[in-house]
């Protein structure tokens, strides 16, 4: 597994913070960052396929009954050996079954090669993947985030970046989105430090800990 290592004296997060006060002041306090990769492609797509519209932890406990199933892990044969039975068994949804069918069938039949995508942009890579059955946005920004470490992609379409934005920008909750889309243009060509340092909020629990941004203590 790649590691992902985001410093606070980067260039981008240096960036990052000189353009933004609010986001200088959590990205201090929080210090540098690791963010484990997800280097084995179908087994990311499948989990983010699994974890659209429901919480981490029930995403990850029907990605860990799939592995079972599959015998340890994600192959785009153990897939297709499959049912749609077997697999809504271990906690997918009718459509999700579908999609997790339908990517591997794409990979099967050439129309999707995992293998060598890391080699286009990321324009191209969210084509690709948005051509597969349940794929849209979200999960093919989630890919290449985190199984690429791609470093401009803001992902405004999740709810735990949302959650984060709403609580550093003391925003309502209907704003949290478009808060999001108002400030990207300052943040381009370092999205995903954003992306990255609001999930890490989340992580670590800050915005159920403190009630702003302005309670944290910061050198």
């Amino acid at each position: 597994m790649c590691t992902l290592y985001i410093r606070t004296q980067d260039e981008s997060v240096r960036f990052i913070t000189n353009s933004d006060p609010l986001m200088k002041r959590m990205i201090t306090f929080i210090d540098d960052i690791e963010i484990p990769l997800r280097t084995d492609y179908l087994s990311s797509i499948v989990r983010s396929i699994i974890g659209q519209q429901i919480s981490v932890s029930a995403a990850s406990a029907i990605y860990e009954r799939l592995l079972k199933l599959l015998g340890g892990s994600v192959t785009v044969e153990g897939l297709l050996a499959k049912s749609e039975e077997e697999l809504k068994q271990v906690g997918l949804t009718t459509r999700k079954a579908e999609y997790v069918n339908d990517l591997a069938e794409k990979i099967a039949a050439n129309e999707l090669d995992l293998n060598h995508i890391a080699e286009y942009s990321d324009e191209s890579i969210m084509e690709q993947l948005i051509n597969v059955k349940g794929i849209g946005k979200w999960t093919a920004e989630m890919f290449l985030l985190l199984s690429l470490g791609r470093g401009d992609v803001l992902a405004v379409d999740d709810v735990g970046i949302q959650r984060a934005a709403e609580w550093l920008y003391g925003v309502d909750k209907s704003e949290r989105r478009s808060i999001l889309v108002e400030k990207s243009p300052l943040w381009k060509p370092y999205r995903s430090v954003v992306s990255f340092y609001l999930w890490e909020a989340i992580h670590l629990g800050l915005i159920k800990e403190y009630k702003s941004v302005d309670e944290l203590e910061v050198q």
